[in-house]
């Protein structure tokens, strides 16, 4: 027995080796410390969507089949070779390092088994995120297909699954900016503060199974004035016969519980609830039960905070920015989000918590996720650590013409049926796929005057959609007087260009400071900055100036700002923190006291 267990385990020590020999990370560009900790057997190991938890999956990353043919082409009969999922086709740590293009398809293939104990459930394959449409095939049969780049999608495979070996292909085209579809920075040829396309799966693919009826997504809505909580779930199929169940836990305690028919949400009081804020990011555990005929037939694990995201007129008629009832001054960072090994994907779990704490350290108390959206893991990591986010719609499309500090009056772009088609459905799916997370404060549609159209229309939808939160029409675009604030961006030192009495005036985008860091840039013949400084000490300097600025501003009329940004992206070198998260630029304690003392200027504990 001893021996067979042996031989076993230098059968499993061979073929993990040959898994490694078969991926290496490509190109010579400067790469994260967390890249070197992959094991392809292992990938992003941790369970994608922690707002919604089941104790059984499968975890379907890792290396897999690719295949880049024309336009058009049908399902390959052979591959090129291997592709480490779940990191687009162009970065480092696909093990690939090619361009689509919009005349060109990336075919994935790999093989996968139901396990035993699943036997009579039914199997839900799960795609996080795929740029941009995206058709699947099981065992050659087609199963659906999905549009969209950013948010989450799934297919019931069961009726075509079959014992032993089973076949996964999926197909993708990416256009990158030769189409109209939301893709945020992504161009053909970067440049600024345009960045390398990414194409194909970026967030994990996994298996998960469920009963016959399921719950397939949650809603809470906190009433912190009522101290009451608001829970309905969507189900595959709804029966009279079923119910709900939400328990609400503090710290294993169950604090809360009620059971209503499946047709009505579940209203459950809290008392003296414990308010989250970036001070005390207070969560509670919750458990939704389905019943059917008195069976639980699904269980799910979830969390929730109370919170309240408001505005009001001060004392001197300053329209600020609330939480729970009481005056915070928003200030973070831009966070775009990129990585110089994985492009969108974060290497690690470790690294995608990293810029979060790390702004959390600097003394932010609010992140601005720009023009991307990020694997669901990453706003619960906001949650728990306590980062209000301004969640942006990634742009597409062009623009109409730029103006900065006056309410526009010109045309707005006039989108095609089909352009405008996918920003509405995107959109939506961004804020359905985010709206449990406690974090996400502010809704922001537009980002200047990028594919900006019917602006005051998708703001008022917007605000309808989720009036729990705010909207900023437009970050920096073109100005008119709809959504919850006015937005001004100013580089690079903070200047209050135009002041709106009735709404609170933000600065959306401000500094830039740049720093070229020797042998930790993209490229080093080419970077670009909106003001350039030789050492970190004299970019500290001109920080702390621009915070001094900042702060007699508030008393002025700003109610929130964003520093551009937490880290360097490509070839631009505005970050605090270089590209491969190796240096910080500035001195931290300065920096953090200079941010705390803007993070707390409304405080009026």
């Amino acid at each position: 027995m001893i021996k067979q267990l042996f031989s076993i385990g230098i059968a499993l020590s061979l073929f993990s080796q040959m898994l490694w020999a078969q991926w290496t990370p490509v190109g010579d560009r400067i790469k994260t410390s967390w890249a070197e900790k992959i094991d392809v057997n292992n990938v992003l190991p941790e369970y994608p969507r922690p707002i919604m938890e089941r104790s059984e999956w499968s975890n379907l990353n890792g290396l897999w089949k690719y295949a880049v043919l024309p336009l058009g082409k049908s399902i390959p009969d052979s591959f090129e070779g291997d592709i480490l999922v779940p990191f687009a086709v162009e970065s480092s740590l696909s093990g690939v390092g090619k361009t689509l293009g919009e005349d060109k398809e990336l075919w994935y293939q790999r093989e996968f088994v139901i396990p035993s104990k699943w036997r009579g459930k039914r199997i839900l394959l799960h795609f996080g995120a795929v740029d941009w449409k995206t058709e699947v095939w099981v065992n050659d049969v087609k199963i659906g297909e999905h549009t969209g780049g950013f948010t989450p999608f799934s297919f019931d495979i069961t009726s075509v699954l079959k014992r032993g070996d089973n076949s996964l292909v999926v197909k993708v085209w990416d256009p990158t900016d030769d189409g109209t579809q939301p893709r945020g920075k992504q161009v053909k040829s970067p440049r600024t503060i345009w960045y390398t396309p990414v194409s194909g799966i970026w967030q994990t693919v996994w298996l998960e199974p469920v009963g016959k009826c399921y719950i397939k997504s949650l809603k809470t809505l906190p009433d912190i004035d009522n101290n009451r909580l608001s829970v309905s779930l969507d189900v595959n199929r709804i029966s009279l016969d079923d119910e709900i169940e939400v328990n609400v836990f503090n710290e294993g305690t169950i604090i809360a519980s009620k059971r209503s028919s499946i047709l009505q949400p579940v209203d459950l009081y809290l008392e003296n609830p414990q308010l989250w804020s970036p001070d005390f990011p207070h969560l509670y555990d919750m458990e939704v039960l389905l019943y059917h005929k008195g069976k639980v037939i699904d269980r799910v694990r979830s969390y929730v905070a109370m919170r309240k995201y408001s505005t009001r007129k001060d004392e001197n008629g300053i329209v600020r920015l609330q939480l729970n009832n009481e005056d915070i001054f928003h200030f973070g960072p831009l966070d775009q989000g990129w990585w110089p090994d994985g492009l969108y994907t974060a290497p690690t779990d470790e690294a995608l918590l990293y810029d979060i704490r790390k702004a959390k350290e600097l003394g932010f108390n609010m992140i601005r996720k720009h023009i991307k959206v990020e694997p669901l893991r990453w706003y619960t990591h906001c949650d728990r650590l306590g980062m209000i986010v301004w969640q942006d719609m990634p742009n597409g499309d062009v623009g109409p013409k730029w103006e900065h500090y006056v309410y526009y009056e010109g045309l707005e772009c006039e989108r095609s049926f089909e352009s405008e088609l996918n920003y509405r459905k995107e959109w939506k799916d961004i804020i359905d796929c985010l709206y449990n997370f406690p974090c996400i404060g502010v809704w922001v549609p537009f980002n200047e005057a990028w594919g900006q159209f019917k602006s005051c229309e998708i703001a008022e939808w917007t605000k309808k959609y989720d009036p729990s939160r705010l909207v900023n029409q437009a970050s920096g675009g073109n100005h008119y007087s709809c959504g919850d604030m006015l937005d001004i961006h100013h580089y690079p030192q903070p200047e209050l260009k135009m002041y709106d009495a009735e709404r609170p005036t933000v600065l959306g985008e401000y500094g830039g400071i740049g720093l070229v860091v020797k042998n930790h840039i993209w490229e080093p013949e080419r970077n670009w900055g909106y003001v350039r400084f030789k050492d970190s000490g004299e970019v500290t300097v001109e920080y702390e100036k621009y915070t001094d600025l900042l702060f007699d501003l508030i008393t002025k009329g700003f109610s929130a700002a964003v520093y551009t940004q937490i880290t360097d992206v490509e070839i631009e070198v505005n970050g605090l923190i270089t590209y491969d998260r190796e240096v910080i630029k500035v001195d931290e304690k300065r920096v953090r006291a200079a941010n705390l003392k803007i993070s707390n200027a409304l405080n009026r504990k």
